[in-house]
């Protein structure tokens, strides 16, 4: 239809109409039904005769799915309990009684509708005598309580609550023994038992009785698999109902059941004491690995000190024969200077008797004590002839062994000098001063005293005595010849315990400067002023002190030559 046009606009056609066309319609769904119907009986029906057709055939499926049929055939207190023979056997019963030929026989008056009864029973013993309909029917009992006990019901009465539900539906297993719930007294492994098998449930039950399509009553292929393929999904829903059924009847009865409770707390303590046991089982382990670890202690303690024991012993022995034989020694030096003064040296002349004065000094200092006892053997009991020839013999093979060890340190020390001679990029007469210098102080050590700084050492021990005693440069250099007459084993004694003095006073100032540094952090305004207020600055100043005086001195000496 055509809008009217509005006042001043114009109407026009563009394109001409279509004819119409006749198109052949094929009818579908309940209309192909009716039709192929009409086809078959050769003759018109229509479509409100088909709804009826229908209609009454729900009807009677109806009739059919709300029918007892154990009622039917008597049997509703036997029902699935029935047997074929006690099934046949009612059904004869009943036919007997009921049948239309039989109650004509009898001079019964039949009505329209009588025949619904009978039509009942032959739907019945159908069921009931194939296995697998009956399956189908027992699946869907109608007197079949699905219930599920609550909470509260099973809380005070528990066995008496639950035992009728799992009995009741042990009927849909598929195993032949079924374990029974018990009683407050059942053991563990009875209750663990039952569960498993309720929570492992295996059911038979299905639901095929209840399918709303009949497969048989399918006028094709295609429509028969689309009623199978509805059916199916119609059972699987109801087969996981089922399912989540007995799954929440079996865990309800299980958080209700007190002996599971029980068993926990059993459960509960009996680990708690093993995790004791375990635990004491530690303790008590770990006390004997300590009883063992300090009777260990205490015989390694005692051994230790056992040998503390016997070095201490040993090392008194041995200081007392040091001390014995340092006495022997100094007996015998002095019985040998007393010897040769009484041969007033050997020599008439005053400077020989100086010259030889000082190798029997030096015999004293080099020779062992079994040297010096020979030699004083021969002095006391020869004469004065082969007494001489005995101490010069002596000190011709001290001086020799003296210039051997005098040639070795010399060789010692040569490549350290040539190494110096190569880095000095050739100062030969520097090197030659450098080498008389150190022969010289190697030879004669009281001249390197005497050449060297006396005064800073002087001043150094000043700083570092504690005795309070001020000591001058004379001090030092008679404390340097004194030192000279020390055997060799004296002379390292003396060293070793300076050097451990000098280690001890550099670990103080290494712990005085850590404890400054500490106490005075980083972020401190004015770290260092503050650190150098503390005692370490003043040990600082009297090094550096000492430093200069010592490079003054140096310079002083350096001018002189």
């Amino acid at each position: 239809m055509l809008l009217t046009a509005l006042d001043g606009d114009e109407t026009a056609v563009f394109k001409a109409a279509v004819a119409s066309v006749q198109i052949q319609v094929e009818p579908v769904g309940r209309w192909f039904e009716a039709y192929i119907k009409r086809r078959n009986r050769t003759a018109s029906a229509s479509f409100q005769e088909l709804e009826e057709e229908q209609q009454s055939s729900e009807e009677s499926r109806t009739r059919s799915f709300n029918q007892d049929h154990y009622c039917v055939l008597g049997l509703p207190h036997l029902r699935y309990k029935a047997t074929q023979k006690q099934i046949k056997t009612a059904h004869k019963g009943i036919v007997l009684k009921h049948h239309p030929d039989k109650r004509k026989a009898a001079g019964e008056q039949i009505g329209e509708g009588d025949n619904d009864y009978f039509t009942c029973i032959t739907k019945a013993i159908e069921i009931l005598s194939d296995p697998v309909k009956r399956r189908a029917f027992d699946s869907v009992d109608p007197t079949f309580d699905n219930t599920v006990p609550s909470k509260n019901e099973g809380k005070e009465n528990f066995t008496e609550v639950y035992a009728p539900v799992f009995e009741r539906n042990a009927r849909w297993t598929s195993k032949k023994h079924v374990p029974k719930l018990g009683t407050m007294e059942s053991t563990f492994e009875e209750v663990d038992n039952f569960y498993s098998f309720w929570y492992n449930f295996d059911s038979w039950r299905e639901f095929s009785y209840l399918d709303e399509e009949e497969k048989d009553k399918a006028e094709c292929r295609d429509e028969r698999r689309w009623i199978e393929k509805q059916n199916r999904g119609s059972r699987a829903v109801r087969k996981k109902e089922e399912m989540n059924r007995m799954r929440n009847l079996v865990d309800s009865a299980y958080s209700l059941d007190p002996r599971i409770k029980k068993f926990k707390d059993e459960e509960k303590a009996r680990k708690e004491a093993e995790k004791k046991a375990k635990v004491e089982a530690k303790k008590r382990e770990q006390e004997e690995k300590e009883r063992a670890r300090q009777a260990e202690i205490d015989a390694a303690r005692l051994a230790k000190e056992k040998e503390e024991e016997e070095a201490r012993q040993v090392a008194q022995l041995a200081k007392k024969e040091k001390e014995i034989q340092k006495k022997a020694i100094k007996k015998e030096r002095q019985k040998l200077r007393t010897s040769c003064k009484t041969w007033n040296y050997f020599t008439e002349e005053e400077s020989d008797s100086v010259k030889m004065m000082e190798e029997v000094e030096k015999l004293c200092d080099r020779l062992e004590l079994t040297s010096l006892q020979s030699l004083n053997e021969i002095l006391a009991l020869g004469s004065r002839e082969d007494s001489k020839v005995a101490v010069v013999k002596q000190v011709q093979e001290v001086n020799a062994q003296l210039q051997r060890e005098k040639e070795a340190e010399v060789q010692q020390r040569q490549p350290t000098r040539s190494d110096h001679a190569s880095a000095g990029g050739g100062g030969g007469s520097g090197g030659r001063a450098s080498t008389r210098k150190t022969s010289r102080c190697s030879s004669r050590p009281s001249t390197c005293f005497l050449l060297g700084p006396t005064p800073v050492i002087a001043d150094y021990m000043n700083l570092h005595s504690t005795s309070g005693t001020k000591r001058t440069a004379k001090d030092v250099i008679i404390k340097a010849k004194s030192l000279q007459r020390l055997d060799p084993k004296q002379k390292d004694d003396t060293n070793r315990k300076a050097f451990e003095k000098f280690n001890k006073e550099h670990s103080v100032e290494q712990k005085l400067l850590e404890q400054a540094l500490k106490k005075f952090p980083v972020s401190t305004p004015e770290r260092w002023e503050k650190i150098a207020e503390t005692e370490l600055v003043e040990m600082v100043k009297a090094k550096k002190a000492a430093q200069d005086v010592a490079g003054k001195t140096k310079n002083d000496k350096n001018h002189k030559e």
